[in-house]
C-alpha cells in the first residue's frame, strides 16, 4: 500500500516512520522538499528510491508531486477492514474529547482515511489517544495543511465531497454509496466559508426537539453511519 503527496509523505515520515518500509522521490524533484523527505528518511533509516516520474503515475492513481512511501506489509489495512472511497476531513475541531470521539466513530465505521487541518485543530496528543480509546492506532490518519486544495484534489481522483451544515440538506437525501468525503468543521463556527463552497452538498440533521444543533461528534457520529447503512445496503 502507497501513500502519496509531499505532505502525507512528511506527515508520516514525522509521526510513524516505523510504519514506513521505503520512500520513493520522482528523479525529476530537486529543491528544498526532496532534501527534507531525504534528510527525515536518512534520520529514521528509511531506504530512499529513486524513481522515474511515469513509474510513479503508474503505481498510484492520483496527483503524487513526485513523492510516494510504502506501507511495511503488516501495517497496511487489509479488506474489509475499512473501506478506502469513505473519507473523513476535520478541520478547526480545537476540543481534544471532540476529536478523540470523532477519531473513534471513524475507525468504528470502517471509515478509510482521516484528513486533519493542521491550522486550527487539536493536535493527536495523550488525550486525543486516550477519548479515541485507541482509534488512533488503526486509523490512517494525515494532516493536511489546505482544505480547499485537498478538497479539489479528491474531487479529480473521483470523490464526491459533502459539508456538515447545520442548515444543509437531510443526509438520508443524499447518495453516500460511492467514494465519497465528508468534511467536518469545529465546534462554534463549523466548516469554513471557503471550504463550505468548495462542496459539492452540504448535508445536516434535522432538530425535531428544542436545542438548535448537535455537538461536532455526536453529529459526525450520525451522518457518518448514514452513509455507512447506505453503503452496506448499496449492492
Amino acid at each position: 500500500m502507497l501513500i502519496y503527496g509531499f505532505h502525507p509523505v512528511r506527515e508520516a515520515l514525522r509521526h510513524r516512520p516505523h510504519e514506513l518500509e521505503r520512500v520513493l522521490i520522482g528523479d525529476r524533484r530537486q529543491g528544498k522538499r526532496r532534501r527534507e523527505i531525504e534528510d527525515l528518511s536518512r534520520r529514521h533509516r528509511l531506504e530512499v528510491r529513486l524513481t522515474p516520474e511515469a513509474e510513479l503515475s503508474r503505481l498510484v492513481d492520483g496527483v503524487h508531486n513526485g513523492f510516494a512511501a510504502e506501507l511495511r506489509p503488516q501495517t497496511a489495512t487489509s479488506p474489509g477492514e475499512s473501506d478506502p472511497q469513505f473519507v473523513v476531513l476535520l478541520e478547526d475541531v480545537q476540543d481534544p474529547r471532540n476529536l478523540g470521539a470523532l477519531l473513534r466513530v471513524c475507525e468504528g465505521a470502517g471509515v478509510g482515511r482521516v484528513l486533519i487541518r493542521d491550522r486550527g485543530t487539536a493536535p493527536v496528543s495523550p488525550a486525543v489517544v486516550k477519548t479515541s480509546a485507541g482509534a488512533t492506532e488503526w486509523l490512517e490518519i494525515e494532516r493536511i495543511t489546505n482544505t480547499a486544495t485537498e478538497v479539489a484534489r479528491l474531487k479529480k481522483e473521483g470523490f464526491w465531497v459533502y459539508g456538515a451544515d447545520s442548515q444543509g440538506d437531510p443526509a438520508w437525501e443524499a447518495d453516500l454509496t460511492g467514494p465519497i468525503v465528508l468534511c467536518f468543521g469545529g465546534e462554534e463556527k463549523g466548516l469554513r466559508a471557503r471550504t463550505r463552497k468548495v462542496c459539492d452538498r452540504l448535508l445536516g440533521l434535522p432538530m425535531r426537539g428544542r436545542i438548535e444543533s448537535l455537538n461536532v461528534s455526536a453529529a459526525a457520529a450520525a451522518l457518518v453511519y448514514e452513509a455507512v447503512r447506505q453503503r452496506s445496503s448499496s449492492p
